[in-house]
């Protein structure tokens, strides 16, 4: 980001199911990498997933695939402690499905991300800039899978990026707070500007009220954004799902990104 003339408002965006969606990719990649050390025997469904989600803490999906794992065989009548899994060769998994095998290639991209649907564009970034809207982006995901996204795909140049090696995990807003705090100082903008972010989980919405705990001196909002397997499910699910951000502190919900608009941000922050 650039200088901005009397900016309004930040907005700072998640990116996986809000700017690029993961449905095939990185969910497909949790449920097969589950599958595979259950031997075979369990495969989330994309409920399932969201019900993991929907607890808050498992925004960092190798820690959410183990998590699956080991509930699986407690469900079978085995403890943890019983249960030989190796982080490492999760991850490892994980990595080779969305990424693709060649991991020593920081270059080589083949996997599940390749077939990522964008859900926006460059020119949406543009306009907001235009509207007097500063942006930066706060991700769960691997700094590499981001910028893969925000750089590569979307041709951002130089987007302010706080990513997975950067901060602790969500709902924890040091991450956050950081982002706001650097690009409030590099863009040189007023230190009580309204700050909104926008994200499809609840540990999103939660890392909003931890940052308002954190910096009551500035205005703290939530957009929870309905993600695409969530929009493209039975109405019922999408109320549902609705009304899970909302109560996880989502000031309003969206049902695309590019309904975050500048004149849906001078609405919400004037409310």
């Amino acid at each position: 980001m650039t200088s901005l003339a009397a900016p309004c408002a930040i907005a700072v965006f998640d990116i996986d199911g809000v700017l690029r969606d993961v449905g095939n990719s990185y969910r497909r990649a949790l449920a097969d990498t589950v599958e595979a050390f259950t031997e075979g025997a369990y495969r989330p469904t994309s409920e399932d997933i969201d019900r993991l989600k929907g607890e808050g803490i498992w925004n960092n999906d190798w820690e959410g695939s183990q998590e699956l794992v080991y509930r699986y065989f407690e469900a079978q009548g085995k403890s943890r402690e019983s249960v030989a899994l190796d982080y490492g060769e999760i991850v490892e998994f994980f990595q080779r499905r969305y990424r693709g095998p060649e991991l020593s290639n920081p270059d080589q991209w083949t996997g599940y991300i390749t077939q990522e649907p964008l859900l926006v564009d460059k020119a949406y970034f543009e306009t907001l800039t235009r509207d007097r809207i500063a942006w930066a982006f706060f991700s769960g995901a691997t700094r590499d899978s981001a910028n893969f996204v925000l750089r590569r795909r979307l041709g951002l140049r130089d987007p302010m990026l706080v990513a997975m090696e950067d901060a602790p995990g969500k709902p924890d807003p040091t991450g956050l707070l950081t982002l706001v705090d650097n690009l409030t100082t590099q863009s040189r903008l007023p230190a009580d500007l309204p700050v909104i972010y926008a994200g499809d989980t609840v540990a999103d919405m939660q890392t909003v009220g931890r940052a308002k705990v954190a910096r009551g001196q500035r205005r703290w909002l939530g957009v929870g954004v309905l993600p695409p397997h969530v929009i493209a499910g039975q109405e019922a699910y999408r109320d549902k799902y609705r009304k899970t951000l909302e109560k996880a502190g989502a000031d309003g919900v969206v049902s695309d990104v590019n309904a975050l608009s500048a004149d849906y941000v001078r609405q919400l922050i004037s409310g």
